[in-house]
């Protein structure tokens, strides 16, 4: 069954696509000033070699960004989602005792979530879990904002996190959960073997449910002049953090 297809928009999220070979592009819409520089930026690279291509004027590529009003820099593509692998496939088949995985709990800003995926990316997180029904996997907000990020991470969309991490649980993961309640700040834990990194949405937080079943609550040590962090910022500092631990 031919699946369907949708658009992203921006410099970095297409020409990330386009180098993906597990990436289907239906078609490019581009401005001829950005096809020039992409070329000149990219020499070495025949990006548009298996693709159609169909230059088209900015206002044209602004009406095809509709009521986004995304910042499409000239360069605009209609893709197919890439291949799942599910979270069991993954878990089950990966040997590596040393794992660090993103959970999301409600957060459905596709903004946030693109840059979190980005910072995930930066910073070598081996995966993110989101709930399937509030997961804006078409967005073209996601895409902009992730910046080619999702081209390079394993995204798992579940039926429900409380029932993935149970399963996780079972495959030696500890649950980590970043809540302004928490008691013990992050950098204090060694993060040794497999961590599941649970945030939750910067309104609601983390269900208590999820809170009780999680093995730690950690907290970001900040000034007291500032309640909380954007959920993108925070996670972006714990991925950091974790990542200058894995390169040591």
């Amino acid at each position: 069954m031919k699946k369907t297809s949708f658009l992203i928009v921006g410099k970095h999220a297409v020409l990330e696509a386009l180098k993906n070979p597990s990436r289907k592009i239906e078609r490019v819409f581009l401005t001829e000033d950005a096809q020039k520089k992409i070329n000149r930026e990219n020499q070495s690279l025949n990006l548009f070699k298996k693709v159609s291509v169909f230059f088209k004027s900015k206002k044209e590529l602004d009406n095809l960004c509709g009521r986004d009003e995304t910042a499409h820099q000239g360069l605009i593509a209609e893709v197919e989602q890439l291949e799942e692998v599910t979270l069991k496939e993954f878990v089950n088949n990966n040997k590596n005792n040393n794992l660090n995985i993103i959970a999301l709990d409600e957060v459905t800003d596709p903004r946030n979530i693109g840059s979190i995926i980005r910072s995930a990316v930066a910073f070598e997180i081996d995966g993110l879990i989101v709930k399937e029904r509030s997961f804006p996997a078409k967005s073209k907000l996601l895409y902009k904002s992730a910046s080619g990020g999702v081209e390079h991470l394993k995204i798992f969309r579940v039926s429900n996190i409380s029932t993935a991490l149970r399963f996780l649980k079972t495959k030696d993961f500890w649950v980590s959960a970043f809540d302004v309640e928490g008691s013990k700040d992050f950098t204090e834990n060694k993060w040794n073997g497999k961590n599941i990194l649970l945030f939750g949405s910067e309104g609601f937080g983390i269900k208590r449910k999820l809170l009780e079943n999680s093995d730690f609550r950690f907290k970001i040590k900040m000034s007291h002049k500032i309640e909380s962090l954007n959920i993108s910022n925070t996670v972006s500092i714990v991925c950091q953090h974790l990542f200058n631990i894995r390169k040591k």
